[in-house]
């Protein structure tokens, strides 16, 4: 490959991550109503504890071996910790509470400011560049957001201690969002099942430390299900995601989430929407369509630098030698040269630099 020319046949990375993030967003969006579903009458610590139980068997059974994925080390501890606290026990169990006081329909809908959240943190914490094609998209995210809290505030003022609940939790799984994106490049599955067992600890025992009562097998059953699809493999993906396509981007398609869990709380009994609802659902696809055509392209520069992750040959950046070329998507530590070249790209862990 010249100095600058563009890398042949690299798929749009955009694409890529926007529709793993797309994905985990519907895994994640329509656990939402399942959740209320399966934990009415329940303990908040209790369901969170069995929802992250379920994420943690996910977590487990989804781990790659070393030379595919590159392992958690042990300078991620605080991270991890950090990471299991957000997003593993404040941010579901101020969910699950808020849940319990308000509707369906308005907690998923009310979900779509974790991807504004998530947007301002990283670019705070990161710099992430986002053009105008990227910044329109929120834009419409942010608007489609006014147009369903509107609709449930048409509704009347009773449920707002369920709203702010849910949007507290928002602000937490942000927060989680941003801190994980550093750990994207460690292995998924190890990245779940670790902050999912923390999770399980400290919910565990804030269930026993408030005298919750044992859940009844079934609804128990139902949320380790949930929790399995709708936290454990909805993470992996989002991880995934991250890795190809930044902490904001990432999470401005995860906004789909909350339009997925009004479908499927709609079409499990709950009709309380309105034409805000189809307002605000056109102006999000629109969002997440300008999201999925981003094209960003420029020469840039690489600098040295030698890290590990999981990486195949035919994306431009990975040209050294091996005695035995492996085939596919394979993990060991290894060094890039300086170089300079053109391509389309997004703010990735090889795509870091300033604008």
């Amino acid at each position: 490959m010249g100095a600058n020319g563009a890398i042949a046949g690299q798929g749009s990375p955009a694409r890529h991550g926007a529709l793993l993030a797309l994905l985990a967003a519907l895994l994640f969006g329509v656990s939402t109503p399942l959740v209320q579903l399966f934990g009415s009458g329940m303990g908040s610590f209790s369901t969170a504890c069995l929802l992250y139980a379920g994420a943690a068997i996910t977590g487990i059974l989804v781990q790659r071996p070393v030379d595919r994925e590159a392992g958690v080390r042990r300078s991620d501890a605080l991270r991890l910790v950090a990471v299991a606290v957000f997003g593993a026990v404040l941010g579901p169990v101020a969910l699950v509470w808020g849940l319990q006081h308000t509707s369906a329909t308005s907690a998923s809908l009310m979900l779509t400011l974790e991807a504004v959240f998530t947007a301002l943190l990283a670019r705070l914490w990161y710099g992430e560049v986002m053009d105008r094609r990227v910044l329109a998209g929120m834009l419409l995210l942010t608007l489609g957001a006014i147009m369903l809290v509107l609709d449930r505030a048409s509704q009347g003022v009773g449920q707002l201690a369920g709203i702010l609940a849910v949007a507290i939790a928002t602000g937490a799984w942000a927060m989680d969002n941003t801190l994980s994106r550093t750990l994207a490049a460690r292995d998924p599955g190890q990245v779940v099942s670790i902050k999912s067992g923390v999770g399980v600890a400290a919910t565990l025992l804030l269930a026993v430390g408030f005298g919750e009562q044992l859940p009844d097998f079934l609804p128990a059953v139902g949320l380790v299900c949930v929790g399995a699809a709708g936290y454990g493999a909805s993470l992996r993906l989002y991880l995934l995601a991250q890795r190809s396509f930044g902490a904001a981007r990432t999470g401005s398609v995860f906004a789909f989430a909350p339009f997925a869990g009004a479908i499927a709380a709609f079409l499990m009994g709950d009709r309380s929407g309105s034409a805000w609802l189809i307002a605000g659902a056109g102006l999000m696809i629109t969002g997440i369509l300008l999201h999925l055509t981003e094209n960003h392209s420029h020469a840039h520069d690489h600098q040295a630098i030698e890290h590990e992750h999981a990486h195949s040959h035919d994306d431009g950046h990975h040209t050294h030698t091996h005695d035995s070329m492996p085939a596919g998507p394979h993990n060991h530590p290894h060094r890039h040269e300086p170089m300079r070249h053109s391509h389309p790209h997004v703010p990735d862990e090889h795509h870091s630099h300033v604008h």
